[in-house]
């Protein structure tokens, strides 16, 4: 009744449920009605919406199988699982393996892993170091905790234990094993330096090349079964390992199917066929042989055999077999490949022969060393032997080549064997074995279309193994029912042991074929009828099919048939060959190793001494041997019989084991990546048991609760009045309450056991219960929020009324206000309409009258103008017509009178014209010369008149005109020379008017040229107004581009400012990085260093102690740095020689070559330190060199700068001249050619050009003033930057110059009126007006300046009152605080003039350096020279009083009694101690010291100032020898008692802060300025004078490095075991996580149980560790690291674990952390170490937990996901998405798209695809110089430390 009920709960509407699907197998649907008690059929809707109908059988009235929640999907054991059965089962296997890329999964004690045929990267070595030391059910599946589990039951129980890989071919077997084997190498290292895990790894690739082919399922297919023996010592550490093989596959060395191959090694030895070293070989092309040509498969994709055959070589040299013996076997295998290719042909029916000179046959008796006719002879025939004779009798060709396969075969498996043998020989070691792990890596169930020999012999392997799987699956649930007081009923389970007795017992089938092979004529045929007579009738298991006399059926565990073909049964049972071809290849004399491999053949090679089969007999006359061995009458055993045997002895070995289970799935036969076959999938899972296990869990309770995760988990379905303070009480009356059926769930002492179904019920229960509270929740705050609404929108409605009808009221008065201001302003505004309308009548009307009055006046006016001009007009009219009149008759005269004196003229004409013959027509000719013709006349007729005045007078004055007659005579010759040149003139008179028509033409010419040139004028003004507008244009643009340029240098200059800060930044972040990897790499060495010393401490007392106690289980650190330690001291040699020297009696049995190692190992170790040294050196000194080259550099860009800008000034001056001299010769031109109109030089037109020329040269020499200007501030500018640049990065500003001149920026300064854009315009302008304002500048600088000398002179008296080391200190503290002064204020006036201030601030304080440096140089000289002369002056001082003071004047003075007064001591800081005393001195303060005592009641660091007192002392009295004494005393005390206390955290921290302490006084006190700046004058006092402690600085600093790191080793282990407890598991805040249920391996739980760490352990843990280094007096520098390294063991073990962990990657677990990292967060900010950089390491676990709790649905979460996660990884965050699981049902899986969207957008992420965070990983640890303020002389030494013998100085 009570079941019906659960199942009408159960099966309602909605409810999913499982039918079986001929393609998929099974097939989700859906109820779409209640199921009720009695129907035939369920009405089921399927997920692609297609409605069915699913009938129930009538006779079982079985309902389908009901789904499991969504929760429980994916769960990591599938014991987890509420209902067990197979679509359960696969359904989960599919949901990890296809979207979560899980291919590991629990069932119960079973191991899941599906090969998902893709490299995945959870192998590596941090994977390795998280599963190591966990619990198996505390971490995801995977092979390593199978592993780990196996390690860690053999080291508890002291048990030997075995892993069984087993599954079909190609589903992982091989890889599964091999990393199995790769964890215990891992964890557990070798004892010896033989590198034992090397070797057994290295045996991998070895028998992967001899025993792994390829087939159609896998391309490395493991075609023999072995189990590897992995031994171990009592310290648990592997010594050696040893290798058992099963049944290799011989069949596949002659013959292998279609896209097969033969054996690896094959396919390597043709690939490297071209090596030198093989050439002997004579091979070839793969496709050339037989043997390894018939699959059609030669080449495997992705596999390159040439370097798997030098893997494989390297393997046998790791395993000691050397090249000769390497060379041997690749004779023998080639020698295989060349008789596979021997061509055996028919003779007659009977009988066949080999062609003469086989090539191949010759090569493979040349590499055996066999003669041919030898071979040739018995590959054809074979020997017969009887009691009397012995026949040779031919072969038949197919037998023959039979034989010659038979023989490959055989030469091939013992090859086989030999190879094992020789590697379990070199796994071997003298080491006796305490324990094993014992894996096994064997062929799974297989069912071929022919199944043969093999197959039978594989299947009956399994069905040994599944008995054994079976009986201890069935064990252990018994043991778990027992322990747990359950009452235990028998389970019914499948039974296969009736199968294996068919198989193997007495008249099974292997007994029937072993009688059959003793039969002189057995057969196949034969053997089958003996199997049907026997077994048909009597075994059910055993079956004859229909169709075949020649096959059987076996039917074998899971329901799984298989048909077996009886043909070749028989001779592969025998395995027989031929003993004449053996017997020719054991008589090789050339070939030790193939007489090697056939040195324990029996002679006897077939049970039967004949081979079957018909062929005529040739009798020979050959006696038998009588003297023969009776061991050759013996048969050897048949494949079957040693089959069985060697099964059973794997068998017994695994009995006396603990077995554990992994169980490969092959998911496809297509070899797709993450690709699932569900056929294939379900196929595996019935035959390799997983299926079984179930049934048997799900036969009894297969669901377990404890009773705490039970009261946790469905506390919500108990109401208040059923809890109880006994839990188990109260689980109890709930659960009676909840399930009535008490056969359905039992309680035993610590758990609940529920049967399959239950929890789903108890699930459902809980979901509806939650349901039901969130519908309620929903309700109330629905409710709360609609009258929240309400009340809201009610408030809002009450107040907009309010504020509505205040409103209208207002607007009510308002509008009554305006009406009655309406009504007065509408009176005065009538008012004022009516007055302005009469205002305006009235003007009108004046307008009018004025305008009317002044028509009529201007009408009168105009009428008076018109009459008087008429009168004007009407004057000067009749005037103009009396002057046209008055002029008309004048010309009428004078026409007349012209007309008249033409008529004259006319007849004077005819006059002249008569007298044209006469000399007054010459005259007239010569009209040039008339008038002085005329004038001749005139004086002619002045002479006439005067000769009658002189004849007058000559009447009376006769005498005198005879002379006067004389004279008249003269004067006639001369007239005619005168009428002569008349003559000549008249001829010159055409020459002239020639002359003159040639002047007229050219005087038109030149009219023309002038014209011309008043054109050009014209063309030219023209022109220049258009080039001057141009300019003008030109000049704007350039002003703009000035101003572009400017505020791109500006920007530029801001940009290249900031670009060098991100550069210097980069690179300080750079040198940074280089530095700590330096220093990681240095501790690191420390760390292998002082491993190595404690290996060989560990060495010595070994062989000091004889008698070796029995060890418990102890894990080794599996995770040491693989970097070798290689630098050590010579203070540390000399302890390790006074070890040597103090145990030299007791070392002497030590092992001679280890010592020899040893010291080999630290003469490497010293030359690596002086290496690394060099090394350091070379690279500062290529540093400075660097620096040098780009000073160089830089400074040949400079000069090529310079040179290109004086060449680019030498090309502007030119230029410059040339316009110059196009200036002058324009203005030639028009002074020489514009000689009159508009081009003179006095026009209006010259004058505008000149000017606008006058301008320009004007501007091209004020733009020459401004390049230079802008030049000078550029040279400049660059001059500071290239400063700036020096002193943090040289190279960085070349670059960005050489980017300048690239881009042509600068060279355009430099160019012509054109290229005036860089050129500032206004800069003169500006001067000049600035100019007054610097002369005010200067003179308040002036008076500044004045002030500022006054200060210094002031300073200056002030330093020399103060000491030589203070005075530079003041002096450069002051001129920091006056360039920091100037800096400020040039920055807050002018940024430009700031970076000049910085650059010359940077100068001055090198130079001020470099002026230290060199001061501090001097001082140290003059320091020297004082103790020199000092130590002189004394030795001298007492020379004198020596020589001064005799014995017997100091016998003879008399001695007078003074009374002296005690003065009070004056001590010096330091201690004295005798040298005997030494050992006690290190005894009391190191080696018996209670750091708790010292640290509460003394000062801290007490033992290192005692100690540096002490060493002060021997420097005083300057011993060197107690120096380094009391110094290697003190480092080998204290590494001695951190050896012995290396794991109490109070003594390790006490040595680092006292060694820490111990450094700093040595450098507070060395005398180096660097270090003696912070002390007091007393304290300087105290410096050391005579030795320099350097290197020993050096060694302490190294020692407290150590210190460092095994304080931090001691503090992880500590806190390791807390961090995932108080981190993870602990629920800190109660009831937001809940617990899900749990499969056979269970989790930590998350409820708080009584020794389970919490975040407040941690918390309380990290205050101690903080406290107790406070009171040791640690520098608070190395507490920050400290802290900071904590935090970042806590954030990265946390991580790791969360993803290795499904159930803790959950939102609710998100909120959790984020808790706790708040909390951490919060110790940080009370203790003051916010600032340490602890929170920074937290930052990847905090955004894997902000991840877990943000959306994960739409493109804009991956978006936000990708922006968030900037510390995680992408395989991290991956990881994360995929491990996301839901607690309860209301939360929602990461879809698959979803994380392809995340995945696609971190693509271009560059990063390392680690998954895990190095949890061994330690932060280089560095000392701050932190000198004390404690005077040394006022320290007391207390009683308490047993110092009396010390005494103060």
């Amino acid at each position: 009744m009570n079941m019906n009920r659960e199942l009408e709960y159960m099966f309602v509407q909605c409810a999913r449920v499982w039918i079986p699907d001929a393609e998929e197998v099974w097939k989700s649907a859906e109820l779409t009605k209640d199921f009720k008690n009695g129907d035939a059929s369920l009405q089921l809707m399927l997920e692609d919406g297609t409605s069915i109908e699913h009938k129930l059988d009538p006779k079982t009235k079985n309902l389908p199988y009901l789904r499991n929640p969504d929760i429980l999907v994916g769960e990591n054991d599938l014991t987890a699982l509420s209902y067990l059965h197979e679509p359960a089962v696969l359904h989960n296997l599919k949901v990890r393996f296809i979207d979560s890329k899980l291919i590991y999964t629990y069932c119960g004690i079973v191991l899941v892993a599906i090969n998902p045929y893709e490299t995945l990267g959870i192998y590596g070595t941090d994977i390795i170091n998280a599963y190591s030391g966990q619990n198996m059910g505390d971490m995801d599946p995977h092979i390593f905790a199978v592993a780990e589990e196996a390690y860690k039951q053999m080291a508890r129980d002291e048990r030997n234990q075995s892993i069984i890989v087993s599954g079909e071919s190609g589903a992982g077997k091989t890889v599964s094993a091999k990393y199995a084997m790769r964890y215990f190498a891992t964890v557990s290292g070798s004892t010896s330096e033989a590198n034992v895990e090397q070797k057994v790894l290295a045996s991998n690739p070895i028998m992967e090349a001899i025993g792994n082919a390829k087939t159609t399922r896998n391309d490395n297919s493991s075609r023999f079964g072995k189990y590897i023996e992995i031994g171990f010592d009592t310290r648990y550490r592997i010594i050696g390992a040893n290798m058992r093989t099963y049944l290799l596959e011989k069949s596949r060395v002659v013959f292998q199917a279609d896209e097969e191959r033969n054996y690896h090694i094959f396919y390597q030895l043709c690939a490297s066929s071209h090596l030198p070293e093989f050439k002997t070989l004579k091979l070839s092309s793969a496709n050339d042989f037989l043997y390894t040509r018939q699959g059609r498969s030669p080449v495997i994709q992705g596999v390159d055999d040439t370097k798997e055959l030098s893997t494989t070589r390297n393997a046998f040299t790791l395993l000691g077999i050397n090249e000769s013996y390497q060379m041997g076997l690749f004779q023998v295998l080639a020698a295989i490949l060349h008789l596979g290719n021997v061509e055996i042909k028919d003779k007659d029916s009977d009988s066949s022969l080999i062609p003469p000179n086989n090539r191949h046959l010759t090569a493979f008796c040349e590499l055996v060393g066999v003669t041919y006719q030898d071979m040739t002879q018995w590959l054809c025939h074979r020997k017969l032997k009887t009691a009397t004779e012995t026949y040779v009798k031919t072969l038949p060709c197919l037998q023959a080549t039979n034989a010659r396969d038979a023989l490959a075969k055989h030469i091939y498996a013992k090859l086989f064997n030999w190879i094992v043998e020789h590697v379990n020989k070199a796994l071997i070691t003298n080491i006796k074995q305490h324990s094993f792990i014992g894996v096994l890596d064997i062929y799974g169930f297989e069912t071929f279309e022919i199944n043969s020999f093999e197959q039978f012999c594989i299947n009956y392997a399994n069905e040994k193994l599944q008995q054994q799987f079976n009986m201890h699956v069935f064990k252990l649930e018994q043991e778990e029912y027992m322990k747990e007081q359950i009452p235990w009923t028998l389970i019914d389970f499948y039974d296969n042991q009736p199968c294996i007795n068919l198989i193997e017992a007495k008249m099974g089938i292997l007994d029937l074929l072993d009688e059959e092979c003793k039969m002189p004529k057995g057969s196949d045929d034969s053997w089958a009828q003996k199997l049907y007579n026997t077994h048909l009738k009597t075994c059910s298991l055993f079956e004859k099919p229909r169709m075949s006399n020649r096959a059987f059926i076996i039917q074998h565990f899971a329901d799984k048939q298989v048909e077996y073909q009886c043909e070749g049964f028989l001779e592969k049972n025998k395995d027989t060959v031929n003993e004449d071809q053996i017997n020719v290849l054991k008589a090789s004399k050339k070939f030790d190793l193939l007489v090697e491999l056939f040195q324990d053949e029996e002679k006897a090679t077939s049970p039967t001494g004949q081979v079957p089969g018909t062929g005529g007999r040739t009798r020979l006359s050959i006696k038998p041997d009588k003297g023969r061995d009776k061991s050759s009458k013996e048969h050897k055993k048949t494949v079957g019989c040693q089959f069985r045997n060697s099964l059973q002895m794997l068998m017994d070995t695994l009995n006396a084991t603990t077995p554990h289970y992994v169980r490969c799935i092959k998911p496809n036969d297509f070899k797709l990546a993450f690709s699932f076959d569900p056929k294939r999938a379900v196929q595996q899972l019935r035959a390799c048991g997983v299926l079984e296990t179930i049934r048997i869990s799900a036969a009894g309770f297969p669901s377990r609760w404890t009773y705490q995760e039970f009261f946790s988990r469905y506390r919500v379905l108990m109401k208040q009045k059923d809890v109880l303070s006994d839990k188990k009480l109260t689980c109890r009356n709930v659960l009676e309450k909840l399930v009535e059926d008490q056969d359905k769930y039992q309680f035993g002492k610590t758990k609940i056991f529920f049967r399959a179904g239950q929890v789903a019920y108890l699930e459902k229960l809980r979901a509806d219960k939650l349901r039901v509270a969130c519908i309620r929740i929903q309700k109330t705050i629905r409710c709360w929020l609609a009258r929240k609404k309400y009340l809201r929108k009610r408030s809002a409605a009450i107040t907009i009324q309010r504020f509505t009808r205040g409103y209208q009221a207002r607007c009510l008065a308002k509008f009554m206000r305006r009406t009655q201001a309406a009504t007065i302003i509408q009176k005065y505004q009538r008012m004022y309409m009516e007055r302005k309308r009469y205002k305006q009548k009235q003007a009108a009307a004046l307008v009018m009258q004025t305008i009317l009055r002044a028509y009529m006046a201007r009408q009168k006016y105009q009428g008076l103008v018109r009459e008087h001009n008429a009168v004007i007009i009407q004057k000067r009219v009749r005037g103009w017509l009396a002057r046209c009149w008055y002029k008309r008759c004048l010309v009428s005269l004078v026409y007349l009178q012209c007309c008249f004196r033409r008529m004259k003229a006319r007849r004077e004409l005819k006059k002249l014209k008569i007298e044209a013959r006469s000399v007054e027509h010459f005259k007239k000719l010569n009209k040039g010369m008339e008038n002085k013709i005329m004038q001749l006349q005139r004086r002619i007729d002045e002479q006439s008149k005067d000769n009658r005045s002189i004849n007058e007078k000559l009447v009376s004055l006769e005498t005198s005109s005879t002379a006067e007659r004389e004279r008249m005579r003269g004067e006639l010759s001369r007239l005619r020379g005168v009428e002569e040149d008349a003559k000549n003139k008249g001829n010159q008179v055409t020459s002239l008017l020639e002359q003159l028509e040639k002047l007229r033409k050219e005087l038109s010419s030149t009219q023309k040229e002038k014209k011309t040139i008043e054109d050009w004028a014209q063309t030219y003004r023209d022109e220049m107004e258009k080039m001057v507008s141009e300019l003008k244009d030109q000049n704007c643009s350039l002003k703009k581009e000035k101003d572009d340029l400017n505020r791109l240098i500006q920007e530029q200059s801001q940009q290249m400012t900031e670009k060098m800060a991100r550069a210097i930044v980069e690179k300080t972040q750079q040198l940074e990085t280089d530095l700590n990897e330096e220093r990681s790499r240095y501790q690191n060495l420390l760390t292998e260093h002082r491993r190595l010393e404690e290996k060989y401490d560990d060495l010595k007392e070994a062989m000091v102690s004889s008698n070796v106690s029995k060890p418990g289980h102890r894990r080794t650190d599996s995770t040491h740095s693989s970097n070798e330690s290689e630098y050590t001291y010579n203070s540390e040699y000399a302890e390790l020689e006074e070890g040597s020297r103090a145990a030299e009696d007791v070392t002497r049995g030590m092992d001679t070559s280890l010592t020899l190692k040893l010291q080999k190992r630290l003469t490497e170790l010293e030359q690596e330190k002086q290496s690394l040294r060099n090394e350091l050196e070379n690279r500062e000194d290529q540093f400075q060199r660097a620096r040098a080259r780009d000073d160089v550099e830089f400074k040949k860009a400079r000069g090529a700068e310079l040179e290109y800008e004086s060449l680019k000034r030498q090309e502007l001056e030119s230029e410059n001249k040339k316009l110059k001299h196009d200036l002058v010769e324009i203005r030639r031109s028009l002074l020489g050619n514009a000689a009159t109109g508009a081009g003179a030089p006095g026009s209006p037109a010259y004058k505008v050009v000149l000017e606008q020329l006058n301008a320009s040269c004007e501007e091209l020499e004020v733009r020459k003033e401004e390049v230079l200007i802008l030049r000078s501030q550029l040279v400049s500018q660059k001059e500071a930057m290239h400063h700036k640049e020096t002193m943090t990065e040289p190279s960085a500003y070349v670059e960005d110059v050489s980017k300048l001149k690239d881009a042509g920026e600068l060279k355009q300064a430099y160019i012509g009126l054109k290229d005036t854009n860089r050129l500032l315009e206004h800069q003169l302008q500006t001067q000049r007006r600035g100019y007054d304002s610097e002369v005010e500048s200067l003179r308040g600088e002036l008076q500044n300046v004045k002030e500022e000398n006054n200060r210094q002179q002031q300073l200056l008296a002030q330093n020399l009152q103060l000491p030589p080391e203070a005075r530079i200190e003041a002096s450069l503290q002051h001129e920091i605080t006056r360039l920091t002064n100037e800096n400020l204020e040039l920055l807050a006036e002018d940024p430009t003039a700031s970076r000049e201030a910085r650059v010359i601030i940077l100068r001055r304080m090198v130079d001020l350096m470099e002026q230290l440096e060199k001061q501090d140089r001097t001082i140290r000289k003059l320091k020297k020279q004082l103790k020199v002369y000092s130590k002189r002056i004394g030795e001298m001082g007492a020379g004198q009083t020596e020589g001064q003071t005799s014995p017997g004047q100091m016998v003879d003075e008399p001695i007078h009694p003074v009374n002296i007064p005690r003065r009070e001591k004056d001590f010096q800081g330091m201690l004295e101690y005798k040298k005997e005393d030494e050992l006690k001195l290190v005894k009391n303060l190191i080696l018996e010291l209670k750091p708790r005592g010292v640290a509460v009641n003394l000062i801290p660091g007490l033992p290192a100032y005692i100690l540096f007192m002490c060493l002060r002392h021997a420097d005083y009295v300057n011993d060197d020898q107690k120096v380094r004494t009391l110094l290697t005393s003190t480092i080998n005390s204290i590494k001695k008692i951190l050896k012995k206390r290396g794991d109490d955290f109070e003594t390790v921290s006490f040595w680092l802060s006292n060694t820490c302490r111990f450094l700093h006084c040595l450098k507070q006190y060395s005398g180096d300025e660097a270090f003696i700046k912070h002390n007091t004058q007393r304290q300087n006092e105290h410096i050391l004078s005579n030795f320099d402690l350097a290197e020993y600085r050096q060694v302490i600093s190294d020692l407290a490095i150590q210190i460092y790191q095994q304080l931090i080793k001691c503090m992880e282990n500590i806190l390791q075991p807390m961090i995932v407890s108080g981190m993870l598991e602990h629920e800190t805040i109660q009831g937001v996580s809940g617990v899900k249920p749990t499969g056979l391996r269970k989790r930590t739980s998350s409820i708080v149980d009584e020794g389970t760490y919490t975040l407040d352990s941690i918390l309380r843990q990290l205050s101690a560790f903080h406290s107790t280094m406070c009171q040791h007096g640690t520098d608070p520098e190395l507490i920050k690291q400290v802290v900071k390294q904590q935090f970042y063991i806590i954030g990265a073990v946390t991580l790791n674990n969360l993803l290795l962990r499904k159930d803790m990657c959950s939102w609710s677990k998100g909120m959790q952390i984020r808790y706790n990292v708040s909390q951490l967060e919060e110790w940080l900010r009370d203790k003051g170490l916010m600032t340490c950089g602890a929170k920074e390491t937290l930052e990847p676990l905090i955004q894997a937990a902000q991840l877990l709790q943000v959306k994960k649905k739409t493109d804009e979460d991956a978006e936000a996901i990708c922006s968030m996660c900037l510390a995680l990884t992408t395989a991290q965050i991956v990881k994360v998405l995929n491990l996301y699981t839901p607690v309860n049902e209301f939360e929602e899986r990461v879809s698959v798209a979803f994380i392809r969207t995340i995945q696609t957008r971190l693509r271009d992420r560059c990063e390392s695809p680690q998954l895990l965070m190095d949890t061994k990983m330690i932060y280089p640890v560095t000392f701050p110089f932190n000198p004390s303020s404690l005077a040394l002389e006022t320290i007391q030494i207390p009683s308490s430390l047993n110092l009396s013998f010390l005494t103060r100085v």
